[in-house]
Parts: C-alpha cells; sequence; structure tokens
C-alpha cells in the first residue's frame, strides 16, 4: 500500500520523459505513454500548414522505461494516441491494470501538427477540431477514467501541463516567434480544468495543479527549427527544471498552496531551489 504510481503522457521524450524519471527519483512506479514506442514509428511533426515534416523522432517510451528502472523503480509502456478515443479508452483501462491503481496523472502529451503554429486564416477548421481533441477532450476523458479511483482513495493528484500561450496574446505572428491561435485557445481551456476540479471536489483528499513551464527547449522543437524563433522572446529552460516541479508538486505536502491553481515552473523551481539555476549570467 506505500507504492505510488503515475501514469506521465508524452513520456518519450521532452518534459514528460523529464517528469518521469524525477518521479522515479521521488520513489514512483510509472506508466509512461505516447505514441512513439519502440523506435521507427514516423508522425506528422510540421507545426505549420502546407509543410509537412513526416519523420520519426529521437526518443522512445522504451528509452524512459529502461532508465525509469535504471532508477530502481517499476516501468510500463501504453501506447497512447490523442487523436484516437480507443487508444486513449485503452491508455487509461491498462494504466490502472498495470500496477492496480494510478495516484498521479500528468496531462502532458499534446497534439503535434499543423495548426500549432498557423495564423487565424489559414487553419483549417477540420484541424481546429483536431488540436482541441489532442489538447482538451482527450486530457479530459483520461481525468474522468482515473479520478473516481483517486476519489474512492482520498487520495491522488492530477497535473495538467498547460501554457503561457493560452495565457497571454503572442509577442508577434506565428512564424515570428509567436504561436498560432487555436493552440494558445486549446491551452487556455485546459487552464481552466485545475480550478473547476478543485472547486467540485474539495474536501476530496486529492490535488489539482495547473503547470505552465515556460519556453522549454525539447527535441521536438530544435528539429522543428522553433527554437531561434521562440527564444528571440525568451531565453529557454531544459526539460529538467518543469519536471523538479511537477515532482514536488506530487511529493511535498507544502505544494498545496497551489491546489486548483496554475504556477509558473520556472519561478516556482528558482524560489524553491529545486534545481540548479540554468539561466546564463551576464
Amino acid at each position: 500500500m506505500d507504492r505510488k504510481v503515475a501514469l506521465v503522457t508524452g513520456a518519450s521524450r521532452g518534459i514528460g520523459k523529464a517528469t518521469a524519471l524525477a518521479l522515479a527519483e521521488k520513489g514512483f512506479d510509472l506508466v509512461v505513454a505516447a505514441r512513439s514506442v519502440a523506435g521507427g514509428e514516423v508522425h506528422e511533426y510540421s507545426p505549420r500548414k502546407g509543410h509537412s515534416m513526416r519523420r520519426a523522432m529521437p526518443g522512445t517510451l522504451e528509452e524512459t522505461a529502461a532508465l525509469v528502472r535504471e532508477r530502481g523503480r517499476e516501468a510500463r509502456v501504453v501506447r497512447l494516441d490523442l487523436l484516437d478515443r480507443a487508444s486513449v479508452e485503452a491508455c487509461a483501462k491498462e494504466a490502472l491494470a498495470a500496477f492496480g491503481r494510478i495516484d498521479l496523472l500528468v496531462n502532458n502529451a499534446i497534439y503535434q501538427g499543423p495548426g500549432i503554429m498557423d495564423r487565424v486564416l489559414d487553419v483549417e477548421p477540420s484541424v481546429a477540431e483536431q488540436i482541441f481533441l489532442g489538447n482538451v477532450v482527450h486530457q479530459l476523458l483520461l481525468v474522468q477514467r482515473l479520478l473516481p479511483p483517486m476519489l474512492e482513495r482520498k487520495s491522488g493528484a492530477i497535473i495538467n501541463m498547460v501554457s503561457a500561450a493560452g495565457m497571454q496574446d503572442p509577442p508577434a505572428p506565428p512564424e515570428s516567434g509567436g504561436w498560432g491561435f487555436v493552440y494558445g485557445a486549446s491551452k487556455a481551456a485546459l487552464i481552466r480544468m485545475s480550478g473547476a476540479l478543485a472547486v467540485e471536489h474539495r474536501g476530496a483528499g486529492v490535488s489539482f495543479f495547473g503547470v505552465e513551464p515556460g519556453l522549454i527547449l525539447t527535441e521536438s522543437m530544435k528539429i522543428q527549427g522553433l527554437e531561434e524563433e521562440l527564444t528571440k522572446f525568451a531565453g529557454g529552460a531544459p526539460p529538467e527544471v518543469p519536471a523538479a516541479v511537477n515532482a514536488w508538486l506530487a511529493t511535498d505536502p507544502a505544494a498545496q498552496e497551489w491546489h486548483g491553481k496554475t504556477l509558473h515552473a520556472q519561478k516556482v523551481a528558482l524560489e524553491r531551489r529545486l534545481v540548479p539555476d540554468w539561466r546564463k549570467k551576464k
């Protein structure tokens, strides 16, 4: 009964992978979920309409699971396609079956593809629907499947990874360092979930957090050619920064001050000294 189990989505690389490892170091067993299971899977990663980038990305769930096991914890791999409802349902079912419980859900995986970095007039309505499906609707579905057992046990936590794109206007058009409206709108929708859950389940023993990671320099961003554009307006941080914050939220009672709220990971990481200062000294 002392075992703690986390499901981290989008755990093949970036923030999800780093979060899985940070949680393993805090004693969690892991269920890691994403599309890239064993390597070689080809998907469309271009964030813009009319610019295909079909390829296999570095990083797989099997690699993440191996690193979790190196840290002395158990890990199970579950394939998850956020645009396939059957896949999302199966992920929740398999995650619960893997260890008999899920104590922490980290909703980190997001839609990848056109529309994220497109101007309003360039986004097809069908693409907008896909973005909301992958960034809001299926996160909701995972919560609906995994929250009830937490409520029965009167313990657990849900972390939704959100974005500053859902909180403010872009500093420039998408092709010049900003982001697309539909992406920002979808993340704005997800921001509202933690507060709503906290109100609906006050005193239930389950914690709900929104985490805004800030600009994080990931493998996908570099390969998509977005790093130079986006760092015009922000310096960026490594994935280990929001990962450390997620692990802190999941384990430290002091984190309850953020229950039902959205926190800025880079600010909290520095204030709490959760990681060494990564910023370039002037």
